[in-house]
């Protein structure tokens, strides 16, 4: 059965980083992956295609229209074999963000590519909105994890993915539910405990707590995910687990996010601590 999840979290908080090293520990395994890139950045799977900007669909849309767009335009393979697609975005100050995202799917589905053994969607979270939420609204992502620190902001990002999840969970199309929280740490004091008691308090769990690296940016600058660059590595261990367990997971729940004030006041618990 084809497992469908979504990466959602604060630009910045390294979910692209996350969704590659991921993406290509679960190749490891022998798994056939697809990774759809959902941010206008449009840098999802550089370190997978090592360095390459690929080609995203709403340019070739733009400049082709998409009557003549085949499989090969739009997917490309990167390390480990995984199928590498960038939704892309509009030009700076025209358009919506989001109309990449709704533009790729349509596409990716009258081309019959989205398949394989497990599709990541990494989706930009600071806003859940029009086609951001599209993999969640329409059923494609099943399972959504919120990549979060122990930052307030970034928790304040995740908490608005999970309201997000908790009224789309109750539309007929929609199937996700939350998965679990990712900590991708940036060495705050208490960090872990105040992620892992976050997770609790919207009814999920911490499923993986990924420590800052230096050798992230090492393996980044040589155009390589951890998990090819240095294989060996603790990081890279760290992302296979988290492939093992998401790929294990039947766990989901349906989120209970926090109004403001309460994200405040517990994020002021464990700065008081």
């Amino acid at each position: 059965m084809m497992k469908q999840i979504a990466l959602y979290g604060k630009g910045g908080i390294g979910k692209s980083t996350t969704a590659a090293n991921l993406s290509a520990a679960l190749a490891g395994e022998g798994l056939d992956i697809l990774q759809i890139g959902c941010d206008p950045k449009h840098d999802s799977t550089r370190m997978l295609m090592h360095g390459t900007w690929i080609p995203t669909v709403l340019d070739l849309i733009r400049e082709r229209g998409d009557a003549t767009i085949t499989v090969d335009d739009v997917v490309y393979r990167g390390f480990g074999g995984v199928r590498c697609v960038e939704a892309g975005g509009p030009e700076p100050g025209i358009g919506c963000a989001g109309r990449g995202i709704i533009a790729t799917f349509q596409l990716l589905e009258r081309l019959d590519a989205l398949k394989g053994d497990v599709i990541v969607y990494d989706v930009l979270g600071d806003v859940v909105c029009g086609g951001f939420a599209m993999p969640m609204r329409e059923g494609y992502a099943q399972e959504i994890y919120l990549v979060t620190s122990g930052e307030l902001m970034s928790v304040y990002a995740a908490n608005n993915i999970a309201k997000a999840i908790a009224r789309l969970s109750r539309r007929v199309r929609s199937k996700c539910t939350l998965g679990g929280v990712i900590c991708n740490a940036k060495n705050i004091d208490g960090e872990r405990d105040l992620v892992e008691e976050f997770a609790h308090r919207i009814n999920s769990r911490l499923i993986a707590y990924v420590p800052r690296d230096r050798g992230v940016q090492v393996a980044e600058l040589n155009r390589q995910t951890v998990v090819e660059y240095a294989p060996e590595s603790n990081q890279a261990a760290v992302y296979r687990d988290l492939g093992r367990t998401i790929c294990e997971n039947r766990t989901t729940s349906i989120p209970t996010p926090l109004e403001m004030d309460e994200l405040e006041s517990f994020a002021l618990e464990f700065v008081q601590v």
